[in-house]
């Protein structure tokens, strides 16, 4: 199992940037390996969502989503192609007096089928750091920040 963790500081408050996470409907608008991202169950802070992703090939999977506003969304990996076990969470914490979020990013993966860890870690940290530029400008386009 490989994990990556990173923390990032948005330009918007811990509640905008939940409302952004939160909106996994609007992930293909910003985050280009989203092809599509739907909530099958609602069951309020709690949700199935499947997602349909191009990384190397395209993939589908489900996560449960656990929703604790506004400082954290934690998922769980259900069932899907590729992944054998996926768990993450975005915690979210005021900075610069509450102006701003410190975001805590969190996921730990393992393949379905036997990949190095070291490879597995690569695949999971190379779209980092353009997830990331995403996230800022969404975050610009809707709270311009």
């Amino acid at each position: 199992m490989a994990e990556v963790n990173h923390v990032e500081t948005f330009s918007c408050t811990p509640q905008e940037f939940f409302d952004l996470l939160k909106d996994y409907a609007s992930y293909p608008k910003f985050l280009k390996e989203v092809k599509s991202c739907r909530v099958l169950e609602d069951r309020g802070n709690e949700k199935i969502v499947e997602y349909k992703v191009s990384v190397i090939k395209d993939i589908m999977y489900l996560n449960k989503q656990i929703e604790s506003p506004p400082n954290e969304i934690r998922w769980k990996f259900m069932k899907g192609e590729v992944f054998k076990s996926m768990e993450g969470s975005w915690r979210l914490e005021p900075a610069d007096g509450g102006t701003k979020t410190k975001a805590s990013y969190h996921i730990s993966a393992e393949f379905g089928l036997f990949v190095p860890a070291m490879i597995t870690k690569t695949v999971l940290s190379v779209n980092l750091p353009a997830m990331m530029q995403a996230h800022h400008n969404r975050v610009k386009e809707l709270y311009g920040k």
